[in-house]
């Protein structure tokens, strides 16, 4: 008999000498009255026994076959020995048709020496509450990493993770360039909204001390806030996320043969983000503080920006190139004025003054000095030549 077996039998045998009532037995128990009289009766019954558990040396009546068991061991050792028992899990329900709970799977795997479980202990550091809101502060960073374990290129997966729920937007992009980091936020912009607040290392992208990066100008044009971390540390739940994805993601890839990034983004977009965010995203009972992108020319603010002088002959000069503006609707900038020039996305090129784009078209060479041009000369018969007529011509004329 265990312990709380021992203390029933105590129990009911104080409520046999009429020391205790079964009221208050029952309640020192944490059991009803109902269950108390049922042990009571198979105490009278059968004695000492009739308290022990009746599944006490048998197998439970929730318990898997041993064929079930024996599948999830062989398909650890053939195919997921990487895998820890949660990922390993869902995997069997999804592709082998096996449900089975973590816990238990953790359990045949440690028996089988398959499993270890340690998990190195991390130094603690001061927590810091989550944002009470969504969109209230995003961390975005950057995660280069084998993701295709040798079957693919080289590439980097941007992650954007909401500091409040833990919501996230993955893509894979070559590296972490700023004109890649500004097409994850454009896809970030039109799942979601612009959130108020971007949380980012102090990288080349996102960070300049002398002069703001694109990045800078482009959030500043969007009202976002931005916020730098000064270790990686501090934008810890990113950090975590990138750790999660760079176990669960890689499988996942692995599991559909994705070798090229193309693919990867489109796994992300059908499959992958639906299914994190139904695990480890919390929305329930918080506001949403992002802002639409109605209204709003995402592709005049995520690009490449720059300004040039016009000169005398309304050209300007850019890339070794000279750029001769044309007259159009937009009237054209008087020379010594600034137009501003931005690169797209899709490396077109557009000028504009006071926010009117200009036409321009690409000379071949640099423009040369005007020609000299000599003046017209009046005609013979033009009023400038005729003789002045007046009275001081008149007097004593003939």
């Amino acid at each position: 008999m265990n312990r709380k077996e021992r203390d029933r039998l105590k129990v009911l045998t104080q409520i046999q000498q009429n020391e205790l009532t079964v009221a208050f037995a029952a309640e020192s128990l944490h059991l009803s009255e109902r269950q108390l009289y049922r042990l009571l009766n198979r105490y009278q019954q059968q004695g000492d026994a009739g308290l022990v558990h009746r599944l006490r040396g048998r197998p439970s009546n929730h318990a898997h076959d041993e064929t079930d068991r024996a599948k999830a061991v062989r398909l650890y050792r053939e195919r997921y020995h990487d895998y820890g028992p949660t990922p390993f899990c869902e995997v069997l329900a999804d592709d082998h048709d096996l449900t089975v709970a973590p816990e238990t799977l953790r359990r045949w795997l440690i028996a089988a020496s398959l499993w270890a479980g340690s998990r190195r202990k991390r130094p603690h550091r001061r927590h810091r509450e989550r944002r009470n809101a969504i969109g209230s502060l995003v961390q975005f960073d950057g995660s280069p990493h084998d993701w295709f374990e040798g079957r693919g290129p080289d590439c980097t997966l941007l992650v954007a993770i909401d500091d409040a729920s833990s919501r996230v937007l993955l893509r894979f992009v070559e590296s972490e360039n700023t004109r890649d980091v500004f097409l994850a936020l454009r896809s970030y912009f039109e799942h979601y909204g612009i959130p108020r607040a971007f949380y980012t290392d102090r990288g080349s992208v996102f960070y300049g001390e002398d002069k703001p990066t694109e990045y800078q100008r482009a959030m500043k044009a969007l009202g976002v806030e931005t916020v730098f971390a000064h270790s990686p540390q501090a934008k810890g739940r990113v950090e975590r996320s990138n750790r999660t994805h760079q176990d669960r993601l890689v499988k996942a890839l692995r599991r559909h043969n994705i070798t090229q990034i193309a693919a990867a983004n489109r796994f992300l977009e059908q499959t992958y983000h639906a299914e994190h965010n139904r695990g480890f995203a919390q929305l329930d009972g918080l506001p949403d503080l992002h802002r639409s992108i109605d209204g709003i020319d995402l592709k005049n603010i995520l690009c490449f920006e720059t300004s040039r002088q016009v000169r005398n002959d309304y050209t300007i000069t850019l890339d070794a190139q000279y750029l001769q503006l044309e007259r159009g609707d937009a009237p054209l900038p008087p020379p010594k004025r600034e137009v501003t020039v931005r690169r797209w996305r899709d490396d077109s090129l557009h000028l504009f003054w006071n926010e009117h784009e200009l036409k321009y078209k690409v000379l071949k060479a640099k423009p040369g000095p005007r020609a000299a041009t000599t003046p017209p000369r009046p005609a013979a018969d033009h009023p400038w030549r005729r003789r002045p007529v007046g009275k001081g011509f008149n007097k004593g004329g003939a």
